[in-house]
């Protein structure tokens, strides 16, 4: 239960909580707390789809049958590295406001933020784990919030980190933003389109070595076709045309539509035109997803071929789990929130982080992380990165991670790592098993 300075009830909190019992000094053993993002997601999709004891099955990068869906036993939950605490924030699980407040007063950036800090505290205090190693675990705006929760757990509540775990990353919003004006998106997910290209197979040529076309991809994003956005309008027509053929190399898109489109292809309309001739749409989550398009005039992808794939399966999966295993039964009229659109559309979006000099522009928790490793100069950071991630490319996360003006001796603090996965790494058995040891790894390692 939160509650305001007066001491009032502000909401009920749902987690679930999973704790060794045969621990007699909890100093060695670590906690961590972790969530997914939206915002507007709860924690069901890291609980029973990557770290939690017990795992739902899904076809890989295909849609599922319909129920019943099988649970079984998780061969790769961190348990055996750390307790593990998941939290569904107000508005999603079957948290709630309660008392005077409404769910809405917790849908904003800070606000979240202090939701958190206040949970995680009460937790460490009513467990009695202030010396034990804690971590933060967040995917995508759960990567958001951990970089801010992370500096205000340390610089506001005293609470010092051993480590956090970003999976499928965004600090900046304004790198996944395509707004008017600005080109830096349009280089930032290049690569994230080629890795697309090449893996659904619509490439003239299509390179053996994926990791090398990557690399290629790369450096043509932040030379030549850079070069080409930042002269806009003073481009010339040979000009256009040499990066359109370069372009189309790696996108699979056709120079004509590269052209037409003015050298800029923005993420649904990508995800729409890539396979049109197929009468498919590709996923934007995960693009080893493709789905029937039935609007093949569609300038924009109309859905989510990977999100309507696992939202079924994890959904039955996990209202069956908590109530048959887990034993948790709640008011039959209140149902679990797994993924609330409602919090998405109302959420708020303003965040101060330092000072700067102009006007407000997207929000960015960079100087978050930055404060937080200066401070605690032991923090470790590790990245996850899917290939295959249109929703948080990774080359926006690379160029992120590559501005954050640590000072040399702590840049070695950040570690990224890259898997042949989508958004939802842990959705592929192979990635899971990857991603669990080097989180494994990482948190033996920050615990010395």
């Amino acid at each position: 239960m939160l509650k305001n300075d007066k001491g009032e009830p502000t909401a009920s909190i749902f987690s679930v909580a999973y704790t060794r019992s045969d621990v007699k000094d909890l100093s060695r053993r670590p906690v961590a707390f972790a969530y997914n993002g939206g915002p507007g997601s709860s924690s069901m999709w890291l609980n029973i789809g990557a770290f939690g004891p017990r795992r739902v099955l899904t076809p890989n990068a295909e849609s599922a049958p319909p129920p019943p869906y099988k649970i079984e036993d998780n061969a790769n939950s961190l348990l055996d590295k750390t307790d593990l605490v998941f939290i569904d924030p107000v508005g999603t699980g079957y948290s709630h406001a309660v008392g005077k407040a409404q769910d809405k007063d917790f849908w904003g950036i800070d606000s979240d933020v202090r939701e958190f800090a206040q949970f995680i505290n009460t937790y460490v205090n009513r467990n009695n784990r202030w010396n034990s190693p804690k971590f933060l675990i967040g995917e995508s705006y759960g990567t958001f919030r951990s970089a801010a929760l992370g500096n205000d757990l340390q610089k506001n509540n005293g609470m010092v980190l051993n480590g956090i775990v970003l999976i499928s990353t965004v600090l900046d919003l304004g790198t996944l933003s395509f707004n008017p004006g600005d080109d830096m998106p349009y280089i930032f997910y290049l690569p994230s389109y080629a890795a697309t290209a090449w893996y659904n197979k619509v490439l003239d040529n299509r390179p053996q070595d994926l990791n090398a076309f990557l690399a290629d991809a790369r450096k043509f994003a932040s030379t030549e076709y850079a070069a080409a956005l930042m002269k806009g309008t003073k481009l010339t027509d040979p000009e256009k045309t040499e990066v359109a053929r370069k372009l189309s190399r790696f996108t699979g898109l056709s120079e004509d539509y590269l052209k037409r489109a003015n050298l800029r292809v923005n993420l649904p309309q990508f995800t729409a035109e890539l396979q049109r001739s197929r009468g498919l749409i590709t996923g934007r989550l995960d693009a080893r997803f493709s789905g029937p398009e039935t609007d093949l005039l569609a300038e924009y992808a109309q859905y989510d071929p990977e999100e309507t794939a696992v939202i079924g399966p994890f959904t039955a999966a996990f209202n069956n789990y908590v109530r048959e295993e887990l034993k948790f039964f709640d008011d039959d009229a209140r149902k679990y929130e797994g993924l609330s659109f409602e919090v998405n559309r109302q959420w708020d979006w303003k965040h101060r982080s330092g000072d700067h000099y102009g006007f407000p522009g997207s929000p960015n928790v960079e100087g978050d992380l930055l404060d937080a490793i200066v401070a605690n100069p032991h923090l470790q950071v590790q990245v996850e990165n899917g290939l295959f991630d249109l929703a948080t490319p990774f080359f926006a996360t690379e160029y992120t991670m590559d501005h954050i003006q640590l000072p040399e001796n702590l840049r070695s603090n950040i570690h990224l790592e890259y898997y042949d996965a989508g958004h939802m790494i842990y959705l592929r058995e192979d990635s899971l098993s990857k991603l669990t040891a080097n989180i494994g790894s990482m948190i033996e390692g920050a615990t010395k």
